[in-house]
């Protein structure tokens, strides 16, 4: 049997504020932006594109932050640090809600533990790079 993995990409996006950029999607809520890596595409280049795509922001990856590893699912989640460039807020089908929200704030938004705490590891540089399994 040949191994099957889901790997995704996530991004942290700070704006000059150092307000986070969350979506809320139909199922899971506030979350950050991210998603499953297409084939021949790079860890940093999904997070770029599951941005756009379900926030309608650019962004520019600053740094790797770590990566979370969901073992009985065969899920590895890649997280990135990034800051907007461009782009304009636009909700869709994946995003019912998009915005930047002060990092406190957004916390308390967001009801699955493991997205806060993959948040709380990318804003703190010292624990950096992560590697968690669960």
């Amino acid at each position: 049997m040949v191994p099957k993995h889901i790997v995704s990409a996530a991004a942290i996006v700070l704006n000059e504020r150092n307000e986070i950029l969350l979506i809320k999607g139909p199922k899971r809520g506030w979350e950050m932006p991210g998603g499953i890596v297409e084939e021949g595409e790079s860890l940093k280049d999904a997070a770029i594109r599951e941005t756009k795509e379900e926030s309608g922001i650019d962004i520019e990856v600053i740094k790797f932050c770590g990566v979370f590893q969901n073992v009985s699912r065969c899920i590895c989640n890649t997280l990135f640090l990034g800051r907007p460039v461009g782009g304009k807020l636009t909700t869709t089908p994946e995003s019912l809600e998009v915005g930047y929200f002060p990092v406190d704030e957004a916390l308390e938004m967001i009801t699955w533990n493991t997205f806060r705490q993959r948040i709380e590891l990318c804003l703190q540089e010292e624990r950096q790079p992560f590697y968690v399994e669960f």
